[in-house]
């Protein structure tokens, strides 16, 4: 400290020097404890929002965003594209679409011919299924629609099969031909009402056999592929002119009838219909009223045969919007305004998610149509998000303010079908009972990866390990992650190879970040074998960091002493060159 003496002493500096070096001195230590307090508070701030807890139902943690399209109507290419270009940027995850069998299979069994090109039927389905994917939606198909050969002649196109093994065998083919890029299939459309079934009475122990049928096909040709049941149209029922039967049954007394007839067994998701009508979403159910809390009641149902565990997707939600010069008889759906239509689309959502723990999947009716389906003067026209021009409905604009949070993960436990995961091409979903959504995403291809964007200091991977698992690649905001061994390449890595199968494996990835938004990659490494799976993600807030009490107390100490000799030094300068 000799040199501090010195210093102060005024040996080898001018006063006014002196004070210079004195004032920058202070300066510096005050900015530098400045910075250490920030960051420390930075690191340590802890956002209020709790732990997110695993949802107990497979197939409900997921985006809950999606919608009805036609774009297996849409003939224009660009059309279709800007229309999926709209759709991901509202953040919706999820495309139902219709694919008729009859489009597909038109002119004989086991022919796949388009009737107009005379090349591959599967083509124009394809490029709309690969157009989804490429933009992030993962694809529901609807299948129905038989084509002539395959019913009755002279009958309607909803008309059912007269033999069922043919729509088994396509639901074989379709599955097939489609393995690895659409998991999600819908067996049917709202059999319980006129004339989706065709000019005859529903039937509900018949379309359980069609349902049976279609599932033990689909399961044969891709284990993991989830069967849809048929959404019911919310109805309170017509009577068919033959006694005893319906044109149109009450949806609650058709799903009972299914279940007496074993349907249970035939399906992994429920689908179901929620419209709100002109009713708010907290409107309470009734057997008697038509509204979107209806599906509580085959909820119920669905208890009372032992599905409690199975999840509930949602067909066709939504409000109708038309314009109030309509007349009563034409409202079907009666009507809100665009302004309660986008308020009510949220409500109904998030009234979902926080109170049915069940429920997963809601496909807004509908997206966008290409002019053929409904004309400005049907009260269907205006279901739409977007209208035929691409122009934004209000209820669109609602929609991707909703959805933008949805893609960060906060502290909690996340399946692989959160929408904060994002896989690249070569990853595919699994059904494993043994997971712990019973279900897990995996890849053999090297050098496939997928991204998890988190809001946390730490973050682990539960996962399945074995003999037949790999290496994943591991970098945390596009660095290599501190603590992880490293490859040949100086890669980090984690090692999913095990002796013996270990489901709920936990690895930890990176402890202590920052209390901020960071993005995980895992890519599939080169090796023997070449495979790696995710069953979830776990993130923590963690506890915060210490305080850094030495370089805190160093700092300000030092900072005292700077002050202390600045303001002694300045008293002792001569009356005339004091500055105060």
């Amino acid at each position: 400290m000799t040199w501090w003496f010195q210093f102060v002493q005024g040996r080898g500096l001018t006063v006014h020097s002196r004070t210079i070096v004195l004032t920058i001195l202070l300066v510096l230590l005050l900015g530098l404890l400045g910075f250490v307090l920030i960051r420390y508070a930075l690191a340590a701030h802890t956002p209020e929002k709790g732990w997110v807890p695993a949802r107990a139902i497979p197939n409900t943690d997921v985006n809950p965003y999606g919608a009805n399209f036609f774009l297996a109507r849409e003939v224009e290419p660009w059309k279709r594209e800007r229309t999926v270009v709209m759709a991901q940027q509202a953040g919706l995850g999820w495309a139902k679409l219709q694919f008729a069998w009859a489009e597909i299979e038109p002119h004989r069994k086991g022919e796949f011919i388009d009737p107009v090109t005379g090349g591959s039927s599967w083509a124009k389905f394809d490029q709309i299924v690969d157009l989804c994917r490429e933009h992030g939606l993962q694809v529901i198909v609807r299948l129905d629609r038989a084509p002539a050969w395959a019913r009755l002649p002279d009958t309607r196109p909803e008309t059912p099969p007269t033999d069922f093994e043919d729509f088994g065998d396509f639901i074989y083919a379709f599955v097939d031909h489609f393995r690895g890029r659409v998991q999600y299939i819908q067996i049917w459309n709202e059999p319980n009402i006129y004339p989706e079934w065709g000019e005859q009475a529903v039937d509900p122990v018949a379309y359980t056999r069609m349902l049976q049928i279609a599932y033990r096909r689909a399961k044969e040709a891709d284990p993991n592929v989830y069967v849809l049941s048929a959404p019911l149209a919310i109805t309170l029922g017509e009577p068919h002119p033959e006694p005893g039967k319906w044109r149109s049954m009450p949806d609650l007394e058709f799903l009972e009838a299914m279940y007496q007839a074993g349907a249970g067994d035939y399906f992994d998701i429920l689908s179901a219909n929620a419209f709100g009508f002109d009713l708010p979403p907290e409107d309470p159910p009734s057997p008697d009223v038509l509204n979107f809390r209806r599906v509580e009641l085959q909820r119920a149902i669905m208890e009372k045969y032992g599905d409690a565990d199975k999840a509930v997707w949602f067909n066709e939600y939504g409000w109708n919007a038309a314009p109030d010069y309509f007349s009563q008889e034409a409202l079907i759906w009666k009507r809100v305004s665009e302004e309660k239509q986008a308020e009510y689309t949220l409500r109904g959502i998030e009234l979902a998610r926080q109170e049915w723990p069940w429920a997963g999947v809601f496909n807004i009716w509908y997206f966008r149509q290409t002019g053929q389906q409904y004309a400005p003067d049907d009260a269907a026209y205006y279901f739409r998000m977007v209208d035929v021009d691409f122009t934004p409905r209000r209820v669109y604009d609602a929609v991707q303010d909703a959805t933008a949070a949805l893609f960060v993960a906060p502290p909690g436990h996340f399946e692989e079908t959160n929408p904060a995961i994002f896989a690249q091409a070569g990853w595919h979903g699994v059904i494993a009972t043994e997971a712990s959504g019973k279900g897990l995403i995996e890849s053999d291809e090297p050098g496939t990866s997928l991204t998890f964007t988190f809001y946390g200091r730490s973050v682990d991977l539960i996962a399945r390990r074995g003999p037949q698992e790999g290496r994943l690649l591991v970098t945390v905001d596009g660095r290599n992650v501190a603590g992880l061994p490293t490859d040949n390449q100086g890669h980090s890595y984690l090692d999913l190879h095990a002796p013996l199968s270990i489901w709920h494996a936990r690895l930890p990835i990176a402890s202590g970040l920052t209390m901020s938004q960071h993005v995980l990659r895992l890519t599939v490494a080169d090796g023997q074998p070449a495979r790696g799976n995710v069953d979830a993600f776990e993130v923590s807030a963690g506890e915060a960091p210490a305080f850094p009490t030495l370089p805190v107390a160093g700092l300000g100490a030092g900072a005292l002493i700077v002050a202390t000799t600045l303001v002694w030094h300045l008293r002792r300068r001569p009356r005339r060159e004091r500055f105060f």
